[in-house]
């Protein structure tokens, strides 16, 4: 994921702003600091890449609240999609790293 390590920041408007803390109770604050932490699984996420490349990625806030994240990224900004509490596969594989 070379793209990811070329970016440099997040691109949010007030509509992805909301939606994530309305819909799953996670803050744009929490969704930034699962790139920052250690492990972070990103991957390309095919399925849903069809108007533009999307990736999802699997990781933990300064809280070791567990994550799914899904994003593109536009320029060098990473922009969430969404963002929830990763389901029971999701924290088996992440914490099996």
């Amino acid at each position: 994921m070379n793209q990811l390590a070329e970016c440099v920041g997040f691109d949010w408007d007030e509509g992805n702003l909301l939606k994530n803390w309305e819909k799953n109770g996670v803050s744009a604050f929490e969704c930034e600091q699962v790139f920052f932490n250690r492990p972070l699984v990103a991957a390309p996420d095919e399925v849903h890449s069809s108007a533009e490349p999307r990736f999802y990625a699997l990781g933990q806030t300064d809280a070791s609240r567990l994550l799914f994240i899904a994003f593109t990224i536009r320029g060098r900004l990473i922009r969430v999609i969404s963002a929830r509490d990763m389901n029971r596969r999701e924290r088996k594989a992440f914490e099996g790293l």
